[in-house]
């Protein structure tokens, strides 16, 4: 049987694959960086209601953890965020989803480094293999386009997001383990207050998305936002920075399936790749007692 934790890792990259497919009628009414500040302030709003009887403890843990939530909170929701969209202006999805797919292996350095966690050789083995799986599926089954892509600004730019979630998981490792309610709640709200500045800063003009936009807002605000980050929180601090870092390999396969499910049918091999990632995935699961 599948330990719980392992349930809720997947769960919240099939919201994350999802957010891909969503993000398209968003967009279409909604400048990037309102998108990403809205999306994160009604998921503000949202857990400060949940949270709302935990005030006080709130208060207490914001009070004796501030530097770690403020630093945390500004690189994986308001860094990461900022890094991603502007990147895609002067890049492609492709080159983005690529650099992403290393964050495994980067994480798991850095938390080799500065953590102390030693992944088993199952583990490094794992990584390569779901590194495979993904390249296959971003790429539509043709690996030989990565000779092909020119490195642009928006690389170096995703680079810079990618080193903010690495940092963001690791940071989030070293959060209490009282309440993972308050911990969300308190990253995101300082995540939403930095896209906020920027969206305001940007000039863009905000405008009421309608009802497609709309209605694919309001589910990734309570999925692919609340849901998801709550449920990527608590794997980390049971599973560890770099263990849960490889579920992040998943999100595209996610992405393509739930594309899928809207038309745009993925060919065999990218199936393959698919089926390659979930399996390096499986794999790592696979501990000896």
């Amino acid at each position: 049987m599948i330990p719980r934790v392992y349930l809720s890792t997947l769960l919240a990259t099939v919201f994350w694959g999802a957010n891909f497919v969503l993000a398209g009628p968003i967009l279409h009414d909604l400048p990037p960086l309102w998108a990403a500040s809205l999306r994160f302030g009604f998921g503000t709003l949202i857990m400060l209601l949940w949270s709302f009887r935990h005030m006080r403890a709130m208060f207490a843990m914001a009070s004796r953890h501030l530097p770690v939530y403020l630093l945390a909170g500004a690189l994986g929701i308001g860094g990461f965020n900022l890094l991603f969209f502007t990147a895609l202006q002067t890049t492609s999805s492709t080159n983005a989803a690529l650099v992403m797919a290393t964050n495994p292996l980067l994480t798991t350095l850095l938390a080799a480094l500065l953590l102390g966690e030693r992944p088993s050789t199952i583990w490094l083995f794992s990584i390569p293999l779901a590194l495979s799986g993904v390249i296959l599926v971003i790429t539509d089954g043709h690996p030989a386009r990565l000779l092909q892509l020119d490195i642009v600004r928006g690389d170096w730019l995703m680079l810079g997001a990618n080193l903010a979630w690495a940092g963001y998981n690791l940071l989030t490792r070293r959060l209490p383990r009282e309440s993972t309610l308050i911990n969300t709640t308190l990253l995101m709200g300082t995540g939403t207050l930095m896209l906020l500045c920027a969206a305001f800063y940007s000039g863009q003009p905000l405008t009421l998305p309608g009802w497609q936009g709309g209605l694919a807002l309001a589910l990734m605000v309570t999925a692919g936002t609340v849901v998801a980050y709550m449920l990527w929180n608590r794997s980390i601090a049971e599973l560890g920075a770099a263990r849960t870092a490889l579920f992040l390999n998943l999100v595209p396969v996610f992405a393509m399936l739930t594309a899928s499910l809207l038309g745009q049918l993925p060919n065999l091999i990218q199936l393959g790749g698919g089926a390659l990632v979930i399996g390096s995935v499986m794999l790592s699961m696979w501990r000896k007692t």
